[in-house]
């Protein structure tokens, strides 16, 4: 399984015809970038605990085939001792995201990049994610911007728990291609203001990832930050070029 999509969907530099057609009410671009992609990343979560109800609203906007991949609330995150995040991290688990189902994909645990590998925190960090949460299985994915988690221990204990570590691709941040777990998550950043984005070599190249990649488990790919109006152009475009 192949998911490719953006990050959240509630942007104005996309209306006016760049990305939603000039006449479409806001209330439905949700909908509307739904049926264009196969995923998006929801920002919203990182930075304020959501309602139940909202997670309801988000299934039942999109497609039976679509998933969300959400940004886990910050708190959890940007803290000097990371295992002391487990009550941070309970109370999102508790804040309704398993209303979206089989639409829930991966959570994305971002760390700030200034947090720094220690493998005890790292490793005791891990071990307060559940793989499951009333009843659904989850995904979790871990994001880290800082390059000491370059090391290989870090990716031992992500693969001892199926844990992903994300690729962070045209960026400033670490481009740590590990295969730790039976999903990846790519996130690429610089689209360019042209048409799609990037030129033909650079979709080639990440299309090209992508299949090596998802050779034997799933993948989700996310474009983000750039040039942010290119982006639903180049995840189009790269979906078109896997399909």
């Amino acid at each position: 399984m192949i998911r490719i999509g953006i990050g959240g969907w509630n942007f104005p530099e996309w209306r006016g015809g760049v990305f939603y057609p000039a006449d479409l009410p806001q209330r439905r671009e949700l909908e509307y970038a739904s049926s264009k992609l196969g995923s998006i990343e929801i920002n919203a979560t990182y930075y304020r605990t959501q309602k139940p109800e909202t997670f309801e609203k988000w299934h039942d906007e999109t497609p039976d085939d679509f998933v969300f991949s959400l940004k886990a609330i910050r708190f959890s995150t940007n803290r000097r001792v990371l295992a002391e995040a487990g009550k941070s991290i309970g109370k999102f688990l508790d804040s309704g995201l398993t209303r979206l189902g089989r639409k829930l994909g991966p959570i994305n645990w971002q760390f700030a990049e200034t947090k720094s590998f220690d493998p005890q925190d790292f490793g005791d960090f891990l071990a307060l994610l559940p793989p499951e949460k009333d009843g659904l299985p989850l995904r979790h994915a871990i994001e880290p911007r800082h390059p000491s988690f370059a090391d290989p221990r870090a990716a031992d204990l992500c693969r001892a728990r199926n844990i992903a570590l994300i690729r962070s691709g045209d960026s400033k941040f670490p481009d740590i291609d590990a295969d730790t777990a039976d999903f990846a998550y790519l996130r690429i950043m610089g689209t360019k203001d042209i048409e799609q984005g990037y030129d033909q070599q650079g979709l080639d190249h990440w299309a090209a990832e992508v299949r090596r990649m998802a050779q034997d488990r799933d993948l989700y790919l996310y474009v983000i930050s750039g040039e942010k109006h290119r982006n639903p152009a180049c995840a189009m475009a790269l979906i078109e070029r896997l399909t």
